[in-house]
């Protein structure tokens, strides 16, 4: 059982005991053992897709419960492989990354191109394969920042995986495109019988305001959401909300002052609430990624968007370099402290 007065520390009352009055729980849809008849059996979805989603929600350690603890290790391209993997240089090899995601009794592995499609023969009818289709490159100079393909939908179909990902960089200069390639992309991905899930990130250097950033506003975040889900994702991957008023403080689109005064608050599980709301008030589920590693706080840091994220109304945590940049055993740990919040009874919706 966890301690959570010592993870949480000073933030533990406030929230183990949050109730959300905003957005009560009476407007979305939680998780649930049965999430898959509820919400796609009625949906456009095949019965491939639904198959494969089933496959995704019986693995691992949170199995029938109707959350999910995905292993993401695409960071060797979005933040170069000496970056992500020199602090555990095991995980240069593919075969460890997804070792790591079977033994940690994740509900799934996404991971690029390559490290899949060495590992797929092996490992794909032992746990769900997600195939995450585009990247941002960070060796072209200057830097730049765009999503591009660099898999196909075929590629992930033949390899047996269960699901693709993608990345849509909203509001960047570059999202017209984005949104067209990976709306094209996850129309063939259900016609192939997979999940899709997108990584709903804001991207755009105006979000920043006179040194706040608004990357991270439940407000813009959220409408990120909304967006993905109408392309088709069957799940959303969004960062944690940091703050609210990204509209107010960008002066850009349109948003509405209820918002503000009758959909949110300040406490984080409220903001994160709002993101859910935007999924189709929950129908497209809601995972939060874990970030980046910070050291000695990561434990008490993933444990902390566990419980926000599940207290919210979210389907789980997608987390990646807080722990395989540690040792196996620690990494591990992180990752089963983590799932262990889900597994709960103490810790409800709120």
């Amino acid at each position: 059982m966890l301690n959570y007065e010592e993870l949480l520390g000073p933030d533990c009352k406030s929230l183990l005991d949050h109730k959300c009055e905003k957005v009560p729980l009476s407007l979305i849809k939680t998780p649930n053992k049965n999430w898959v008849d509820e919400v796609f059996v009625d949906s456009d979805r095949s019965p491939a897709v639904l198959r494969n989603f089933q496959s995704i929600m019986s693995a691992g350690r949170l199995a029938n419960t109707g959350f999910v603890s995905i292993f993401p290790v695409d960071q060797g391209v979005e933040h170069s492989a000496a970056a992500s993997f020199a602090p555990n240089p095991m995980f240069f090899d593919s075969k460890k990354i997804v070792e790591f995601a079977l033994e940690a009794g994740c509900s799934g592995v996404a991971s690029t191109l390559g490290v899949l499609g060495l590992t797929a023969r092996r490992y794909a009818h032992k746990i769900p394969h997600v195939l995450k289709l585009n990247h941002n490159e960070l060796l072209t100079y200057p830097d730049k920042f765009d999503q591009v393909m660099f898999a196909s939908v075929k590629q992930a179909a033949d390899m047996g995986c269960a699901a693709v990902g993608a990345t849509v960089y909203f509001g960047s200069p570059e999202s017209s495109r984005q949104i067209m390639e990976v709306a094209r992309a996850f129309e063939m991905a259900h016609s192939l019988g997979m999940v899709t899930i997108l990584w709903c990130y804001l991207r755009n250097n105006g979000f920043k305001v006179n040194g706040v950033d608004y990357h991270t506003s439940t407000d813009l975040s959220s409408q990120a959401n909304h967006l993905g889900a109408t392309i088709g994702a069957d799940i959303l991957k969004q960062k944690l909300p940091t703050n609210n008023g990204g509209y107010k403080a960008t002066k850009h689109g349109k948003t509405s002052e209820k918002v503000y005064t009758d959909l949110t608050t300040d406490h984080p599980i409220d903001l994160c609430r709002y993101q859910v709301l935007n999924g189709y008030a929950g129908r497209i589920g809601l995972i939060n990624s874990g970030g980046e590693s910070k050291g000695a706080s990561d434990l008490s840091d993933a444990v902390k968007t566990a419980v926000i994220n599940k207290r919210a109304g979210g389907m789980g945590l997608i987390l990646g370099r807080k722990a395989f940049q540690k040792s196996w055993k620690e990494g591990l740990k992180l990752t089963e402290a983590v799932q262990d919040v889900y597994l709960d009874p103490r810790i409800t919706l709120a």
